[in-house]
């Protein structure tokens, strides 16, 4: 199947993202409000954690597995990622979109993030992870990452209670839709 990848890169960033219903169709959505993952003070996050991330058990990669990562994030019971959306993501990935920010424990990959970049604006899609404490890693060390390199946004999309540790809250669409031109308009990188 051929896909129209300018025309999904501008559906992001008119704010919608793409997911997939129980049978599979795919679809566009938007949500009245958005969470965001703040990359600043606001950030935060259990201090179980900063020992983790004192140990240094886990490094740091951007697309080493990609294909890894989708699997992990859609290998769940319910799974918004159908086998076309990871076909998607494998072609938004080839054109320089989509990335895995991921964690390692020595030649195992512990847990990883899948989003997609547009501009200044980190679009955060899925999560996951195999050893413990392996996405929350991630989590923080993509916060700095995206910090540092002078990201405006980093989109999260739905609230949960793991990401409500995180310091993660709710804009309004008006806001979120502000926020994104103002983050359309950076050219950051995150390799």
């Amino acid at each position: 199947m051929q896909y129209d990848i300018a025309a999904i890169i501008q559906g992001y960033a008119q704010g919608y993202f793409l997911m997939a219903d129980d049978s599979d169709r795919l679809g566009w959505y938007q949500s009245r409000d958005r969470t965001l993952i703040p990359l600043d003070e606001r950030f935060r996050y259990p201090k179980s954690l900063q020992r983790v991330l004192n140990q240094e058990r886990f490094t740091v990669a951007i697309n080493r597995d990609f294909q890894a990562v989708v699997a992990g994030c859609s290998n769940r019971e319910t799974t918004w990622i159908s086998p076309e959306l990871e076909e998607i993501y494998w072609l938004l990935y080839q054109k320089g979109y989509a990335y895995s920010f991921e964690t390692w424990q020595g030649d195992e990959l512990a847990g990883g993030i899948l989003g997609i970049v547009i501009g200044g604006a980190f679009i955060g899609e899925s999560m996951f992870y195999r050893i413990t404490e392996g996405s929350k890693v991630a989590m923080v060390k993509l916060v700095e990452r995206l910090h540092q390199r002078q990201f405006v946004i980093f989109d999260a999309q739905m609230m949960n209670p793991h990401l409500e540790r995180f310091g993660a809250y709710r804009v309004e669409d008006e806001e979120y839709q502000a926020l994104l031109k103002q983050a359309l308009q950076r050219h950051c990188s995150l390799a």
